[in-house]
């Protein structure tokens, strides 16, 4: 029996039931437990969202935006109050730690925070640029908008979208992955509790069906979606060819270069937790090292750190079975194509939890730039170590990859970290850093077959994808006049 009851869509304000009588189970990667049914949704359900969120739009978006961003602050502080709440549903339905969890529901709140600071960072423009004549700048919602969200941060990833989105102006479909439908949810009930009108945010469940009807529907102007970048070109694709604004963030494969003057300790646990939080399932990850010259003593320690990340206590579950094999088949092929592992991850239990899907933290040395396990996104608790002669070999392999998320450089030569930052072929780059993700307001997005489309989906470049810049020029004194302009 399932723990909780059938998810259902979220439309006007009401918890409603799909059309369709087509479902699917949500499985508790932890423990392999049931915790809902997910009913799966309609073209025909998608349209009752969009015409709740239709018929909201004139009324939200000519509310005022310093009164639009109170409906933020206190849902900034309704995060803050069900912390626990959500944290444990995520890790319940994600299948990571409790404190990972804690920490998407804390960056939640951060982003939240951002968006109530969006009154004083689209005050728009003024200008007399004519005697008696004044041209004026401003940004206004473009309307229905549509989020197509991933599995790997059930409540965080939303939360790139939502405040912003919403405190511009625009009403919003959301679309969960249907592995991890349970937080938008919850999400959906704590924003209308902060005073959200209804249909201003709707939740459509399903699975590729309504990613191509939200794509294909005449009454959404913009799409914004995260997931692999096999469907991030599809999605891209699809819904610009149907004239919508479209911001697609897919796949990395992010290098962490480590050079011999870097410090072995901090470097060690920078590069095991890079790669193993969230079992490694997040397009931040660290998936490749990059030893530059004389690094054993460095990779010697990354292998003790690996050894203390036990799954089931400092490490999570992958999110299913399928994912469980395709990255322990990488770690064999790898293995079999002449690789070293020197901490293994494959076949890994959790006492009590036999039923979960845990890969352990793995690391393997004398991987070649050829192999899959160099090339290919794994999402998985897993590390890949290249060897090389001199930093520029490392940058080609950088370079190399069709991704372009992030990078980092461990090292105490301030020079040399300039001269790969400045050559590196990412979005993000970090110094010292595992996981060079930036705090708002400074936006998330990588380059490359990271991301499709133009500006960033977080901080205050997403104010250009969420809103339409209008332009007015007023001339009221006759006496002025006319010349060429005017």
């Amino acid at each position: 029996m399932a723990k909780y009851p059938s998810t259902q869509n979220f439309i006007n304000g009401k918890f409603v039931d799909a059309s369709t009588k087509k479902s699917l189970k949500v499985i508790s990667p932890l423990d392999g437990n049931l915790l809902s049914e997910l009913q799966l949704s309609s073209r025909k359900d998608l349209d009752v969202a969009v015409a709740a969120a239709k018929a909201a739009f004139p009324s939200w978006s000519k509310t005022p935006i310093k009164e639009r961003v109170q409906v933020f602050f206190r849902y900034k502080t309704l995060l803050e109050k069900h912390i626990k709440e959500l944290a444990e549903l995520c890790s319940e339905e994600n299948g990571k730690t409790y404190s990972e969890s804690a920490a998407e529901i804390e960056k939640c709140i951060e982003l939240t925070e951002f968006a109530t600071s969006l009154p004083q960072l689209i005050t728009g423009e003024v200008l007399e640029v004519s005697r008696g004549v004044e041209c004026r700048t401003e940004h206004v919602p473009i309307g229905v908008v549509a989020s197509i969200v991933p599995f790997n941060f059930p409540s965080m990833v939303p939360n790139w979208t939502i405040p912003n989105a919403l405190a511009l102006g625009n009403c919003m479909i959301l679309k969960p992955s249907e592995k991890v439908p349970l937080s938008c949810a919850k999400i959906a009930l704590l924003l209308q509790e902060a005073g959200l009108p209804d249909g201003v945010f709707n939740v459509v469940n399903g699975d590729v069906e309504i990613v191509e009807a939200i794509c294909d529907h005449p009454d959404i102007e913009a799409v914004s979606f995260v997931g692999s970048t096999k469907v991030a070109k599809i999605v891209y694709q699809r819904a610009t060819s149907n004239y919508k604004r479209c911001l697609a963030l897919g796949g990395a494969k992010n290098h962490l270069l480590v050079l011999p003057d870097a410090i072995p300790t901090m470097t060690a646990m920078n590069v095991a937790a890079s790669m193993s939080g969230c079992a490694g399932q997040r397009c931040m990850a660290a998936s490749a090292m990059i030893g530059v010259g004389e690094v054993d003593h460095i990779i010697e320690k990354i292998c003790d750190e690996a050894r203390k990340i036990v799954p089931g206590e400092n490490l999570g579950a992958v999110i299913n079975k399928e994912s469980q094999e395709r990255i322990e088949k990488y770690i064999t092929e790898a293995e079999s194509q002449g690789a070293k592992i020197l901490v293994d991850g494959r076949n890994t239990k959790v006492a009590g939890k036999e039923n979960g899907t845990y890969v352990g933290p793995t690391v393997i040395d004398y991987v070649t730039p050829e192999m899959s396990v160099a090339k290919e996104e794994i999402f998985g608790p897993v590390i890949s170590i290249i060897r090389t002669k001199t930093v520029d070999e490392a940058l080609a392999i950088e370079n190399n990859n069709p991704y372009g998320n992030a990078a980092s450089v461990f090292t105490q030569n301030g020079g040399m970290a300039r001269y790969i930052i400045d050559k590196a072929s990412a979005g993000m780059i970090g110094v010292n850093v595992g996981v060079p993700v930036p705090r708002e307001p400074f936006s998330f997005g990588g380059w490359n077959e990271s991301k499709f489309g133009v500006g960033d989906i977080t901080g205050k470049s997403s104010i250009e994808f969420w809103t339409k810049l209008k332009k007015s020029t007023t001339k009221w004194n006759a006496e002025a006049g006319v010349n060429w302009m005017s």
